[in-house]
């Protein structure tokens, strides 16, 4: 017994039951005497069985358990971004009745290792199906690739086209609402600092006139901003960080006084942080000098006195109704896509132009 695992069959045959007998008392699923449950049970201690091999279930199923989570660049940097741990634990909560795991993967392909096996990619992971996090430059290559597998897909914020669950905000109306609340208070110089425009992430000003970003949250986002503000100045950022919103705001900040904007609206609370940490470091004050909104409704550590002006999201459900999807698609149903509704939230960010 010492040189191989320990069966199902090897604790029945100790514990003096039929197999089918025994594996009741793992699975649960069926009536069994308390005696014979203990029996089972001091049989398989034992004999060191620990339960069922994960990988025979897998392919008694026809299936490894596994659900794959498709982030842009870096899994560290996915995981700054308070918004995707929280929709992370929704996620969680929406599969859990399947018993599966969760494997991140990255939208790029990664690096090839000198020793060892190949890391996972999402060309070659073993799952069941894969949820698209669309705030990527790369979603079009990643659904060509899920499509060749014939995986089923759930795409959270992005456009995955016709037959494909979208799990998704108003993201076009709650920007609208946020450019909305700066007019009424009187501001006319506004900029725009986005999220990244394109996959290869680069910070820089854009011509949304002739220019239209890749990613759609940031366009969709974008076009509710230019809906108030259709001459507002428009800058991308490279990710959605502090420090990527403190190096877009020291550009946005450094131009003439005359043109510098009284506000600025930013579409995460990590970019709209990092505008007020390089206003500050100019000496300018907020809001009376500068306004500054957000987007997401994330707490923001460390970020006292300020309460941020934003668009408050539901991560948690998003997360959770794209592992429903999940579910429900791999027990033969349809999945319906779902649009969730952001609630602004006035803070102490904004306030009328100084004069």
């Amino acid at each position: 017994m010492a040189s191989r695992r320990p069966t199902i069959a090897d604790v029945a045959q100790a514990a003096g039951v039929s197999p089918s007998t025994a594996s009741l008392v793992f699975s649960g699923r069926g009536r069994v005497s308390d005696a014979t449950r203990d029996r089972v049970l001091a049989a398989a201690s034992e004999l060191d069985y620990t339960g069922p091999d994960p990988r025979a279930a897998s392919l008694r199923r026809g299936r490894s358990g596994i659900v794959g989570v498709v982030f842009e660049g870096r899994l560290g940097s996915a995981f700054l971004d308070p918004v995707n741990t929280v929709m992370m634990d929704g996620l969680a909560e929406g599969v859990a009745p399947l018993g599966a795991g969760l494997l991140l993967l990255r939208d790029d392909a990664p690096a090839e290792t000198i020793d060892g096996p190949p890391p996972a990619s999402l060309e070659t992971a073993p799952v069941d199906a894969v949820v698209l996090v669309g705030c990527s430059g790369r979603l079009t290559q990643s659904l060509d690739t899920v499509r060749r597998r014939g995986i089923p897909v759930v795409v959270i914020e992005g456009d995955a086209g016709d037959g494909i669950p979208r799990i998704e905000l108003d993201n076009t109306e709650a920007q609208r609402q946020a450019a909305s609340h700066l007019r009424t208070l009187g501001h006319e110089r506004v900029t725009i600092l986005t999220l990244p425009w394109t996959a290869e992430r680069v910070a820089g000003w854009h011509d949304a006139s002739r220019e239209r970003p890749v990613v759609d949250v940031t366009r969709d986002r974008l076009a509710g901003a230019h809906d108030v503000y259709p001459d507002a100045a428009v800058f991308a950022a490279r990710e959605s960080t502090i420090d990527a919103g403190v190096e877009a705001a020291r550009v946005i900040l450094g131009t003439e006084p005359g043109d510098a904007p009284t506000a600025v609206i930013a579409q995460s609370d990590l970019l709209a942080a990092g505008v007020i940490r390089a206003a500050v470091e100019r000496g300018l004050r907020i809001p009376e000098d500068l306004s500054v909104t957000g987007f997401d409704g994330v707490r923001l550590d460390g970020f006292a006195p300020y309460v941020l002006t934003t668009l408050e999201q539901p991560a948690a459900a998003k997360g959770r109704a794209a592992g429903e999807a999940v579910a429900r698609m791999l027990a033969g149903d349809v999945a319906p896509s779902i649009r969730f509704t952001c609630a602004f939230r006035a803070g102490n960010t904004t306030a009328p132009p100084r004069g």
